[in-house]
């Protein structure tokens, strides 16, 4: 049984937010013990930008990705609709 079909497109956005997710989490780490880098600071808040604005750009194109009220949902309740994780 194989999922739904979605564009290539759908694919690159997950990677490079799975990579935002990644450097976030591990600069998160670095900064548990130096909190007072404020290059890592930099780079997290870089970072952590480029995730929130590739996040509205997948939910605009293909509905949410977060559920229990991360994502909005405009006038139709879409979330059943995307592809599940382990579908893709």
């Amino acid at each position: 049984m194989s999922g739904p079909q979605v564009p290539k497109e759908y694919y690159r956005y997950l990677e490079e937010l799975q990579a935002m997710d990644f450097v976030c989490i591990e600069l998160s780490l670095y900064l548990d013990t130096h909190p007072d880098d404020q290059q890592a600071i930099a780079q997290f808040n870089q970072f952590q930008r480029r995730k929130q604005v590739l996040s509205q750009q997948f939910e605009a194109k293909f509905g949410p990705l977060k559920e229990f009220g991360n994502s909005p949902v405009g006038h139709r309740w879409t979330w059943v609709n995307a592809p599940w994780p382990w579908q893709v």
